[in-house]
């Protein structure tokens, strides 16, 4: 049985998790951070892309066509939030009709369904409160939103359920060759694999150069965005784009999954690949980009603010292929990864399968069943949750309507939250208008009983900074 070892725990990587354990083989997936879902993949637009800007014949084309057509299926057996909602690209002057009939020319090109350029008026009939400014707007009604995080999660579990083992706070450090495969060191931990996959995000030209020729530079591109309170959550239905640029699809305005409305992200290469702090340069760039596509935003309903870096590579498209026996590389994972990771995680596996030989595991499970979250419940529903298990009954997050029992679950299952972002984005306590003014203290508590270790030890996010520091009385 082969030994395939895949770098990097974010939406690719879960994806390829996933589907390579349809197969016979010894997988281990190595994570630096903690959990999953903890780098681009936790802090991203949400959006699944209909496919119209990719250029056609790239590997961006084909994968994000392929990777949306998936997610009604994948939404239901993995059981994590996903709507198609439809999008609109939209333009403020009638000179940049010929722009979007470009976009129109080329999803057609790559099999996007379903698009169609409207004027102005048309668009304010279908959105109301779309600026009078708009001229015209394509519209994709296959574009969707999803919730990126639990995505991943639900990957994860998946995978893990069919026997892919995980290796998190396990940061890379090294690869060589060892026979026909690689030996991977993580601190003093090594691991042997005849198959590696690389799916280091915006680290995966280090990653790469570890063992291969340079062949691609990867540039963090970073984005920040403003997230507003469910209260306005209604202000626009589909995602509004602007014209894209040469440094991405632009700022845009969208309901998320849970009905908040997210306004970004901007559009900056950085040097530092961790830099994710937000700047008043970028917030009052990205609010006004947003106000022009639709003025009625109120930045009053701000609830947080957040950024998130995408892997800009130098070569202008996904890199995805063997960079030599053994070593396959799915890099440059930037706009549209999100939607072409479960396309991607499927072509990794079939070509992994295809050139070792692998058998199907008779055994794999497609299906995997997300925690009870009573916020979606009918009455009927919670009680008898409640009468199972009281836990359920005791609210710790009120603004999402969180439970106890739902934050214990989140920690006990297998690849478990081991932090309190973890457990936000698990269960979402803490995601709400108070942003965990209220709930914060208990959700510390509960972490604590249940990891066995100090409240002064439970960690905010990944292996740094921790909740407290002791106590001032």
């Amino acid at each position: 049985m082969i030994k395939v070892i895949i770098i990097g725990g974010g939406a690719v990587g879960c994806a390829v998790a996933r589907e390579i354990s349809r197969y016979e083989c010894d997988v281990t997936l190595l994570e630096k951070c903690n959990d999953v879902s903890e780098g681009t993949s936790k802090a991203n637009s949400g959006i699944v892309h209909a496919g119209h800007d990719a250029t056609p014949g790239t590997n961006k084309a084909r994968f994000n066509v392929l990777g949306n057509a998936m997610f009604d299926e994948l939404s239901s057996q993995l059981d994590f939030p996903f709507k198609r909602n439809g999008a609109f690209v939209v333009c403020f002057d009638e000179n940049d009709l010929p722009s979007l009939e470009k976009l129109l020319e080329k999803g057609e090109k790559n099999g996007v369904k379903g698009l169609k350029i409207i004027d102005g008026d048309t668009a304010r009939k279908i959105e109301p409160n779309l600026s009078q400014k708009v001229a015209y707007a394509l519209y994709a009604p296959s574009s969707g939103i999803v919730s990126p995080y639990e995505m991943v999660v639900a990957f994860a579990e998946n995978a893990y359920d069919n026997g892919v083992k995980f290796e998190l706070s396990c940061k890379v450090d090294g690869i060589s060759k060892s026979g026909d495969g690689f030996v991977v060191s993580c601190g003093d931990k090594s691991f042997y694999g005849d198959v590696v996959v690389n799916c280091a995000g915006v680290y995966a030209d280090e990653i790469n150069d570890m063992v291969n020729e340079p062949t691609f530079k990867i540039t963090a591109r970073k984005g920040e965005y403003m997230l507003l309170d469910k209260y306005c959550g209604d202000i626009v239905s589909h995602t509004i784009f602007q014209l894209p640029t040469s440094m991405g699809k632009g700022v845009l305005v969208t309901q998320t999954t849970h009905g908040n409305i997210l306004v970004g992200p901007t559009s900056v290469d950085i040097e530092d690949k961790d830099d994710v702090e937000t700047t008043p340069e970028g917030l009052e760039t990205l609010w006004n980009k947003g106000i022009e596509s639709v003025p009625t935003l109120d930045r009053k309903q701000r609830i947080t603010q957040f950024a998130g870096n995408r892997a800009h590579g130098d070569v202008g498209d996904f890199v995805v292929g063997w960079a030599q026996k053994g070593f396959f590389n799915v890099a440059c994972i930037e706009s549209p990864g999100l939607t072409s990771a479960p396309a991607l995680g499927v072509y990794v596996a079939e070509e992994i399968s295809s050139r070792y030989g692998l058998k199907a595991n008779e055994k794999f499970n497609p299906i995997r069943r997300d925690i009870p979250h009573l916020a979606v419940m009918t009455e009927e529903e919670r009680n008898k949750l409640i009468a199972e298990n009281p836990d359920y009954g005791k609210i710790v997050c009120r603004c999402e309507v969180v439970s106890e029992g739902e934050i214990r679950a989140s920690i006990c299952r297998p690849l478990g939250a081991r932090s309190f972002d973890g457990v936000k984005r698990r269960t979402r306590a803490g995601m709400g208008r108070c942003q965990s003014g209220f709930c914060c203290p208990e959700i510390v508590k509960i972490l604590s009983e249940e990891l066995g270790v100090s409240e002064e030890e439970i960690l905010k996010d990944d292996n740094v900074a921790t909740m407290l520091i002791g106590r001032t009385k």
